[in-house]
């Protein structure tokens, strides 16, 4: 019984290293956005031309830093909390693949929004990133077939289904970067495709490996035939 209990009890100290590993990349990002923020209000000093500024040479840094960059506080309150939840979510359950769809929903996103986005704008804010993962979270699980990853995509629609609405220009001169919320969102759909055969998958059934083994035995115990003759 008492080796049933710490089994119990190493599976939880596990379950909550794991959770608390996969928050490092999400909250470290969400830390250096605040300390640029922090800098900014106390310093009174702009970061904005860290943005993408599309179709021009000063927006390319943009790509890398116009993530961590943010209006307002408002802007990075509204960014913080779902990019925390959809970073861990990501790191927890794609943690073989975690890192390269990070990364690559963060560039691609960013090179689209320089290639695509309105000219003359500087594009700042975490919401492409957002967007990206959101995506990401949803296709894979439905692409991938696999109940707890399908509750996944269904609890990221549940939070987040109204983001879908932030993609759709109304018009185009909008006081928020849409062409990012679109962009991220095909970053995603493509990493999703992409790495789908990759991480998580539905597990085999068991029969199906009994049928195999079966199938073996009878292989074995067929005659060996010359058909020569």
């Amino acid at each position: 019984m008492s080796e049933l209990s710490e089994n119990k009890n190493a599976g939880r100290i596990s379950e909550k290293k794991r959770l608390i590993y996969s928050m490092i990349i999400p909250g470290l990002f969400v830390f250096i956005a605040f300390t640029l923020k922090l800098i900014e209000t106390l310093e009174n000093v702009s970061f904005v031309y860290l943005g993408v500024k599309p179709h021009s040479v000063e927006g390319l840094p943009g790509i890398l830093f116009s993530p961590l960059i943010h209006g307002d506080w408002d802007h990075f309150s509204a960014n913080a909390v779902p990019l925390l939840i959809l970073g861990t979510a990501l790191f927890y359950f794609y943690r073989d693949i975690s890192v390269k769809v990070f990364v690559f929903v963060w560039i691609f996103t960013g090179i689209l929004l320089w290639a695509g986005g309105r000219t003359g704008v500087w594009h700042i804010g975490a919401s492409g990133v957002i967007y990206g993962l959101g995506a990401f979270l949803f296709f894979s699980g439905l692409f991938r077939n696999y109940i707890p990853l399908i509750a996944i995509s269904l609890t990221v629609v549940f939070l987040y289904g109204s983001m879908f609405w932030g993609m759709i220009p109304v018009k185009w001169d909008l006081p928020y970067s849409w062409e990012a919320h679109l962009f991220g969102t095909i970053s995603g759909l493509i990493l999703a495709i992409a790495y789908r055969k990759e991480g998580p998958q539905k597990p085999v059934p068991f029969w199906f490996y009994e049928e195999e083994e079966e199938d073996k035995e009878e292989g074995e115990n067929e005659p060996f035939t010359d058909d020569e003759n």
